[in-house]
């Protein structure tokens, strides 16, 4: 029998504290040997505004894939225009054994790995950050950063002034209250200790000399070929961290310097490698840490089945 978990329940079970720590355990869990995780197919529907894409991969306890879709016309329908459906397949028969509709949990599970490698990477004391981007998932990034640094301070920077100044209240409805600010991109970059990207940029968003010893910056956006949020010139003085190098060469932020990692000019880590201790994280308050996140289905299996067993607790599936 599948199990199937609809949108209204994952919805309610998922939370920035609940998704920290299966994030955590599949990163940790990409960068051991059992795990598995498959090249992603980029797909465009019917209407090529419409486009989805299918990530899949395997770990000694989980197996299965994820399809994501960004359906253009979905507001004018009253529905969002990204959705998530998990898919976690049965080891014992191959079949699949449970569905979960995913769509608010995926937010949170991209949010949660940023969150994980900030622990790990930025400093302690980061009380400013700064966020490219002012859209659905910019609001989960800060939410789920607020949780495990001391930020008081935020800098929005995006063209939409409009979205940027609702900001702040749209925060404070999830419970997070900073001192938001709508700033340039120079201004913000020099200000902060954090700076997260969340765009569907294709070129730099900033300029490598205004990021300041000690900072960390995650880019968040960069999932596909051609997408670019972060300036080259900032890798070659900071220490470079990812969920799996294997994708982010490929799809990632890494892809724009993958013939000088292949070369050993640059080194990337898998963060995995530094949750469970086998590489270092930051070693130095004045490093500046640089972490891509392009997202592996591992993260999506481990949030599914959290989800899953979290229902059935609760007597919801």
């Amino acid at each position: 029998m599948v199990t199937f978990i609809p949108e209204h329940v994952s919805s309610r079970l998922i939370s920035h504290e609940a998704a920290f720590e299966p994030i955590r355990r599949s990163l940790v869990a990409a960068a051991s040997e059992a795990a598995r995780v498959y090249p992603a197919v980029i797909a465009f529907a019917s209407d090529p505004r419409d486009r989805f894409s299918i990530k899949s991969g395997a770990t000694a306890e989980l197996a299965g894939l994820k399809v994501g879709a960004f359906w253009h016309n979905n507001p004018a329908r009253g529905l969002p225009r990204h959705n998530s459906t998990i898919l976690l397949i049965d080891q014992d028969c191959g079949r699949i054994g449970a569905v979960v509709e995913a769509a608010a949990a995926n937010a949170y599970r991209t949010a949660a790995a940023d969150a994980v490698a900030a622990k790990a990477l930025a400093r302690p004391d980061s009380e400013t950050l700064a966020i490219f981007g002012a859209g659905n998932q910019a609001l989960y990034e800060v939410g789920a950063l607020a949780r495990i640094l001391p930020l008081a301070r935020l800098h929005v920077v995006t063209r939409d002034h409009a979205k940027a100044e609702g900001f702040a209240a749209r925060l404070a409805e999830q419970g997070v209250r900073l001192d938001v600010r709508v700033s340039e991109a120079e201004a913000a970059c020099r200000a902060a200790d954090v700076i997260v990207t969340a765009t569907p940029s294709q070129a730099p968003l900033f300029a490598a000399e205004w990021v300041r010893p000690g900072t960390h910056v995650a880019g968040m956006g960069s999932d596909g070929r051609g997408k670019q949020e972060l300036p080259v010139a900032l890798f070659e003085g900071a220490r470079l961290f990812c969920d799996l190098p294997a994708q982010s060469v490929e799809i990632g932020e890494f892809q724009h310097v993958r013939d000088r990692i292949a070369s050993g000019a640059l080194t990337l880590t898998a963060i995995g490698a530094v949750l469970d201790g086998r590489e270092p994280g930051r070693t130095s308050p004045e490093e500046i840490t640089v972490f891509d996140s392009s997202g592996i289905a591992l993260q999506d299996l481990y949030i599914g089945q959290f989800l899953v067993d979290a229902a059935q607790a609760a007597d919801l599936s």
